[in-house]
């Protein structure tokens, strides 16, 4: 079975950093596009960054000029670099992935990670 398997996230204080990594593993044959979204309590799951296996990207405008996503395709794993971190940031953090199997070679499946608390608070 395939698993992404978040880490990363942690408290910090406005105007400060952390870097969330995802590693895919299991029966795959290829990782298609990946991606971060968030969930802060109340709110609904929105869509943060995207990343193709090409590396092309996108970004919710209010994280645009502060956070970066990036791939490792070797490691099948995709990072997002969160700078100048603001408390509205706060939220439940969960990579995503579409990926094809060895099993399945004509399908593509989204996966999710276990998600991880990003906390930015004075």
């Amino acid at each position: 079975q395939v698993q992404l398997a978040e880490s990363g996230g942690g408290s910090v204080q406005p105007g400060e950093s952390l870097r969330l990594s995802c590693a895919a593993s299991g029966d795959i044959f290829s990782v298609n596009a990946m991606g971060w979204y968030r969930q802060a309590p109340g709110k609904e799951r929105e869509l943060v960054a995207t990343a193709t296996s090409r590396g092309r990207t996108n970004y919710v405008d209010s994280v645009k000029g502060r956070f970066t996503i990036s791939r490792d395709n070797a490691k099948k794993t995709v990072y997002l670099q969160m700078n100048s971190l603001k408390p509205e940031d706060t939220a439940v953090y969960y990579c995503n992935a579409k990926i094809t199997t060895w099993a399945d070679r004509l399908s593509e499946y989204d996966y999710w990670g276990q998600g991880t608390q990003v906390t930015v608070s004075s």
